[in-house]
C-alpha cells in the first residue's frame, strides 16, 4: 500500500507539478460538513468561502464631541428616491434596506419608534401590523365542505416602498473646524395607491434611529453598482460615506413647515438646491474671514 510521502514521489517525477496536486489532495477541504444521524446531511454551501468579514464587522464610535463645541447646528429632512440610478441597491430584490430593517425589528434586536422624535417605541404586535396587512376571506373547510371566514396575514410588498426619508444634523465643530453631519433617523415610506394604481398618500412606515441601528447595519451587505460579488461594502458604510443621491424636503424653521407646504414646481426644487448651497457656503465663508 502506497502511503502520502511515495504518492508524493511518484507525482513528482511523473508530472512536474505534482508535488503541488499532492499539497493540494492532502489539504483539501469537504464541501460540506459530515453527515448528522440526526438532523440528516447538511446543506451544500453555495459560495466558493465562507463568507465573515461582514459579519465580523464592527462598527467605529464617532468622534468625542461636547455641547460646547458646537458653534452652529441645523437640522434638515431629505427623501430617497430608490427609482433613482444611484438608489437602486435600496431596491435590490434580495434585499432591500426595509425588509432588513423590519425583520431585525421582528427579532427583537432593533426597536421601531412611531414619530422622529424617537419617544415612543412600538411593540411587537403594532410591529407586526406595520409590516404586514390582515385581509378576511372565506375558505371551504377540507372536512365539512362548509365555507368558513378566516383571517390571514399576508406579508408586506416591499416594492411598496419608493422613498426614505432621511432625518440628519448638520453642525459646525469649533474644537476641529470642520462642518460635520450625523444621520439621526430613516424611515420608509409607504405609498399608497387605489385600484387603477392612482397614487393617494405617503406615510413613513416607522422611524429608525441610525446611531443604534448602525452595530446591526454594519453587518449587512449591500449590492453596489459595481456589481462586485466580493466586496464588503455594508448599509453602514453607504449612509457613511454618503452613497446615495437626495434632496431636501425640510430645514428646521419657527413653523415647522415643509417645503412643499407653500412652494411647489420649480421653486421646490430651487429652494432644495438653496439649502444645500447655504451649507456650503457657510463652511466656506468661516475659512475666508
Amino acid at each position: 500500500m502506497y502511503t502520502l510521502h511515495h504518492m508524493r514521489k511518484v507525482l513528482l517525477w511523473a508530472f512536474p507539478g505534482g508535488l503541488l496536486l499532492a499539497a493540494n489532495i492532502a489539504t483539501a477541504q469537504p464541501l460540506a460538513k459530515p453527515l448528522d444521524s440526526e438532523t440528516g446531511p447538511p446543506l451544500p454551501l453555495n459560495d466558493i468561502v465562507e463568507r465573515r468579514v461582514i459579519h465580523e464587522k464592527r462598527t467605529l464610535d464617532y468622534p468625542p464631541l461636547r455641547e460646547s463645541d458646537i458653534l452652529w447646528e441645523k437640522r434638515l429632512w431629505r427623501v430617497i428616491d430608490v427609482r433613482e440610478k444611484m438608489n437602486l441597491p435600496f431596491a435590490n430584490p434580495e434585499a432591500p434596506l426595509v425588509s432588513l430593517l423590519s425583520e431585525a425589528a421582528q427579532n427583537g434586536n432593533l426597536p421601531l419608534y412611531t414619530s422622529e422624535n424617537f419617544t415612543e417605541r412600538l411593540d411587537s404586535d403594532e410591529i407586526l401590523a406595520t409590516i404586514s396587512k390582515t385581509d378576511t376571506i372565506i375558505r371551504v373547510n377540507p372536512e365539512t365542505f362548509v365555507e368558513e371566514i378566516a383571517i390571514v396575514r399576508n406579508q408586506f410588498n416591499w416594492e411598496d416602498v419608493k422613498r426614505y426619508r432621511v432625518l440628519e444634523s448638520w453642525y459646525f465643530d469649533a474644537r476641529t473646524s470642520q462642518l460635520r453631519v450625523r444621520i439621526l433617523g430613516i424611515a420608509p415610506l409607504y405609498q399608497s395607491v387605489d385600484d387603477n394604481g392612482n397614487f393617494r398618500f405617503e406615510i413613513p412606515l416607522f422611524w429608525v434611529h441610525y446611531p443604534s441601528a448602525r452595530p446591526l447595519m454594519a453587518q449587512w451587505q449591500a449590492r453596489t453598482h459595481g456589481n462586485n460579488w466580493s466586496a464588503t461594502t455594508t448599509w453602514e458604510d453607504m449612509m457613511e460615506m454618503r452613497y446615495f443621491a437626495s434632496y431636501v424636503t425640510k430645514e428646521n424653521n419657527l413653523y415647522d413647515r415643509r417645503l412643499e407646504d407653500y412652494l411647489s414646481g420649480p421653486d421646490l426644487l430651487f429652494a432644495s438646491e438653496n439649502i444645500e448651497l447655504e451649507l456650503f457656503n457657510r463652511e466656506h465663508d468661516l475659512w475666508q474671514q
